[in-house]
Parts: C-alpha cells; structure tokens; sequence
C-alpha cells in the first residue's frame, strides 16, 4: 500500500536516517575496538592510542542521536489509540 501521507514519508525519512547513523556508530567503534586491539599487540604505538581516542569519540558524539531518533520513530507507529470512559 503506497501512501502520500507527509508525515509517513517524514518518518521513514528520518528512520532510514537513524539506521545510517546507528551504522556509522557502530563502525566508529569497532573501529576503535580494533585499534585497541592492535595496540596491545604492538605496545600502544601512538597511531593506535590516537586512532582509538578518535573512534570512542566519534561513537560517543554520533551514536546517542539515531539512537533517540529510532526509539521515537518506533514509538511514534506502534501508538495505539486509547478507549475514553
């Protein structure tokens, strides 16, 4: 069922949004996890410790936003209309 409903389109909008910067995320901190990883193999060299720093901030910084996003996107469709007495 195709619909033209705005506020459909914006909430798919913004949930395939969220989904990329939850991706974007999670890559920061893997890759983060894999510099850490090489560090202990070679001692901390420096490049490891800067690319570890940066990867556990970018996740800090972008992960908490697509995070809240698809929590509301998903809430927002599952609300259920409510009996009144």
């Amino acid at each position: 069922m195709v619909s033209d409903d705005p506020v459909l389109a914006r909430r798919a909008r913004i949930a395939r949004l969220a989904t990329f910067g939850t991706r974007v995320g999670y890559l920061a901190l893997g890759v983060a996890i894999v510099s850490f990883v090489a560090g202990m193999i070679t001692a901390f060299a420096t490049w490891t410790v800067v690319v570890t720093t940066v990867g556990l901030v970018a996740a800090c910084v972008i992960m908490p936003i697509p995070i809240v996003l698809g929590y509301g996107v998903r809430a927002r469709g599952e609300r259920r209309p409510t009996a009144r007495c």
